[in-house]
C-alpha cells in the first residue's frame, strides 16, 4: 500500500510542476515554426513533408500511448519522484533532438520527449490530489490547466524568436537548460532522498558518450587515434560506430544496476496490461496522424492499424477481467469518471476545430501566415484564463454549472464562427467571438479533472488523471480527421456544382464552406459536451478535514 508523506514545500512543488507542464506543452507547438528548420537539419527538402511526418506523430505517440502507465507509476511511487523521471526523459529526448541529423534519430528524440512531456501531466493532476482536499482543488487545477494551454500559446511564440536569433537546435538545448533547473528544484521541494551513487555515474557516462556519439566534433572524428570509435561499421550512421555501441552497452548496464528498484514496481504495473493499451492508443494515433487531411481521414497504414487497436483492446479487456492487479483498477471506471472521459474527448475535437480552421480561415482571405497566427491568437490566450476562472469558480459551485456553461458558451460561438467569410475576421465583432470561444473551452478544464479525482479511488489518482489527458488528446487526433473529412466532402459537393471548376474566386468560396462545417462540427462537439458535463455535479465538492495544502506525494511503503 501507499502511504503519504509530508512535504517540506507543497506549493513550490506545485509551482514547478506547473512550469514543467508549460514547458513541455510549449515544445509540442514548436514544431509549427520550427519543422522546416528540422527536416533541412536532418537532409530532408520542403518537398518532402510526408517523410517528415514523423517528426509530428512521434512526438504525438509518445505522448498519448504510455500514459496509462505513467499515471499507474505515479499511484505506487512518489509523485515527485515520477515528476523527476518524466523530466529526465524529457531532456534526454531535448538532447537526442538538438543533435540528430538523422531522421531516425530526430524522431526517437521526439518520442522521448512525448513521453517525458506527456507523463508530467497526469502526475501533476494527481499531485493535486495529494495536496489539497476534493472542495480546494479547483484553484490548483485551473492554474495547471492554465500553464498547460499557456505553454501552447508561447511554444510557437518562443520558437520563432529563438528562430530569428540562433538555429532551430537551440530550441531543444533551452528545453534541457530549463529541464535541469526545474529537477533541481523539484528534487529540493520534493525531499526524494539523494540518488545512488552507481547509476548516477553510469548514466553520466553514457550520456556523456551519448552526446559525443550524436554531436561527432569534427576536433575527434578528423584525429588519426581519435577518430577511430567515429568510423562507421557500415553505412553513415553516428550509431553504428564504435562510441555508438559503447554508449548502447553502458545503457545496458544502467537498465542492469537499476533492475532492482523498477522490476517489482512494473510488476505491480500491470505490464501487459500497459502494452495493450499503448498498442491500441498508438494504433490510434498513428492511423490518424498520418493521414493527408485532403484526400483521407486515416493514414495509409490505417487499414492495418485500426484492426490491430481493436484486437489490442481485447487483450486488454482480457487482461482487465483476469489479472489480479490490472493497470486501470476495477473502480476506476465509476461515478462521474466516465463522463469526464466523455467530456474531454468532447472538447479535444472542439478545440482542434478551431486550431486549425480559424487559420485556414484567415489565409483564405490574403493573410499571411504570421497575421493567420494573430487571429488565432485572440482565442489562445483566452483558454488558460477560462481554465484559471474555471477553477476559482469551484469554490463556491458545482463541476456541472462551471463545466456546462463554459462549454454552451463555447458551443454557440463556434456556431457563430461557423457562418463567417475572411472577411468578417476583421471586425470587433470577431475577437469578442474568439475571445467567448476560447474562455468556454478554458472553463472546462478544471471542472473535469475535479469531478474525475473527486469519484477516482483515492490509490488511483494517477491513472484517473492519465485518462482525462488520454481521452482529450484522442479527441483532437481524431476529431481533426474526422471533422476535416466532412468538410472535405462539402468542399467537393460545392466544387462540383460549380459551372466552372478553374474559377480561382469560387475555389476559394468553396474552401470557405470547408471551414465552416469544421467549424460547425465543433461547435456540435462542444454542444454535445455541454449536455454531457450536466452529469459533473451540481454541487462543490466537499471539504473534508484537511485544513490547507499539506499531503504531498505518495510513497510505496
Amino acid at each position: 500500500m501507499a502511504r503519504p508523506l509530508r512535504s517540506p514545500g507543497p506549493r513550490a512543488l506545485l509551482a514547478l510542476a506547473s512550469t514543467a507542464v508549460a514547458l513541455a506543452a510549449a515544445d509540442t507547438y514548436v514544431v509549427v515554426v520550427a519543422l522546416p528548420d528540422m527536416m533541412s537539419g536532418v537532409g530532408l527538402g520542403v518537398d518532402a513533408l510526408q517523410q517528415a511526418t514523423p517528426i509530428v506523430s512521434g512526438f504525438l505517440l509518445g505522448y498519448i500511448a504510455v500514459l496509462p502507465l505513467i499515471g499507474r507509476l505515479a499511484d505506487l511511487l512518489p509523485r515527485q519522484r515520477i515528476l523527476l523521471a518524466c523530466l529526465a526523459v524529457f531532456v534526454v529526448g531535448s538532447m537526442v533532438t538538438a543533435t540528430a541529423v538523422e531522421l531516425p534519430v530526430l524522431v526517437g528524440g521526439r518520442v522521448l520527449q512525448g513521453i517525458g512531456g506527456g507523463g508530467l501531466v497526469p502526475a501533476t493532476l494527481a499531485l493535486v490530489a495529494d495536496l489539497w482536499p476534493p472542495g480546494r482543488r479547483g484553484t490548483p487545477l485551473g492554474v495547471v490547466g492554465a500553464v498547460q494551454e499557456l505553454g501552447s500559446v508561447l511554444g510557437p511564440l518562443l520558437g520563432a524568436a529563438v528562430i530569428a536569433l540562433a538555429d532551430w537546435r537551440a530550441i531543444f538545448w533551452l528545453n534541457v537548460v530549463a529541464g535541469l533547473l526545474l529537477a533541481a528544484g523539484l528534487w529540493r521541494a520534493g525531499a526524494t532522498g539523494r540518488p545512488r551513487v552507481v547509476p548516477l555515474v553510469v548514466g553520466v557516462l553514457a550520456t556523456v558518450l551519448g552526446l559525443l556519439t550524436l554531436t561527432a566534433p569534427e576536433r575527434l572524428v578528423t584525429g588519426v587515434t581519435t577518430g577511430i570509435p567515429f568510423v562507421p561499421f557500415t553505412g553513415t550512421s553516428r550509431l553504428a560506430t564504435p562510441i555508438g555501441v559503447a554508449t548502447g552497452v553502458l545503457l545496458l548496464v544502467l537498465a542492469a544496476v537499476t533492475a532492482r528498484s523498477w522490476s517489482a514496481v512494473l510488476r505491480r504495473a500491470d505490464v501487459p496490461g500497459a502494452v495493450c493499451l499503448a498498442v491500441a492508443l498508438g494504433s490510434v494515433v498513428l492511423a490518424f496522424a498520418s493521414a493527408d487531411p485532403t484526400r483521407e481521414v486515416v493514414g495509409p497504414w490505417g487499414r492495418v492499424l485500426l484492426p490491430l487497436a481493436i484486437l489490442a483492446v481485447a487483450g486488454y479487456a482480457w487482461r482487465h477481467r483476469t489479472a489480479a492487479v490490472p493497470l486501470i483498477a476495477r473502480g476506476v471506471l465509476r461515478g462521474r469518471v466516465p463522463v469526464a472521459l466523455l467530456v474531454s474527448v468532447l472538447v479535444g475535437a472542439a478545440l482542434v476545430a478551431v486550431v486549425v480552421d480559424v487559420p485556414v480561415l484567415a489565409r483564405l482571405g490574403d493573410r499571411s501566415q504570421t497575421g493567420a497566427a494573430l487571429v488565432l491568437l485572440r482565442f489562445l490566450v483566452a483558454v488558460p484564463v477560462g481554465a484559471l476562472a474555471g477553477g476559482r469558480a469551484l469554490r463556491h459551485t458545482g463541476s456541472a454549472v462551471v463545466a456546462a456553461g463554459g462549454l454552451a458558451l463555447a458551443a454557440v460561438a463556434l456556431v457563430l464562427m461557423s457562418g463567417w467569410v475572411p472577411a468578417a475576421l476583421d471586425g470587433i465583432d470577431a475577437t469578442a467571438v474568439l475571445l467567448a470561444a476560447g474562455l468556454g473551452l478554458g472553463l472546462a478544464i478544471a471542472p473535469v479533472n475535479a469531478a474525475a479525482l473527486a469519484d477516482a479511488p483515492v490509490g488511483d489518482a494517477g491513472v484517473a488523471s492519465a485518462l482525462v489527458v488520454v481521452a482529450r488528446m484522442t479527441g483532437m487526433v481524431v476529431g481533426l480527421a474526422v471533422l476535416t473529412a466532412i468538410g472535405l466532402h462539402r468542399f467537393s459537393a460545392t466544387v462540383s456544382a460549380l459551372p466552372d471548376p478553374t474559377d480561382t474566386a469560387a475555389l476559394a468560396r468553396a474552401g470557405v464552406v470547408q471551414v465552416q462545417s469544421v467549424l460547425l462540427g465543433g461547435g456540435i462537439a462542444a454542444g454535445a459536451a455541454a449536455v454531457a458535463a450536466l452529469w459533473l455535479g451540481i454541487r462543490p465538492e466537499r471539504v473534508h478535514d484537511a485544513p490547507e495544502p499539506a499531503t504531498a506525494a505518495r510513497a510505496t511503503s
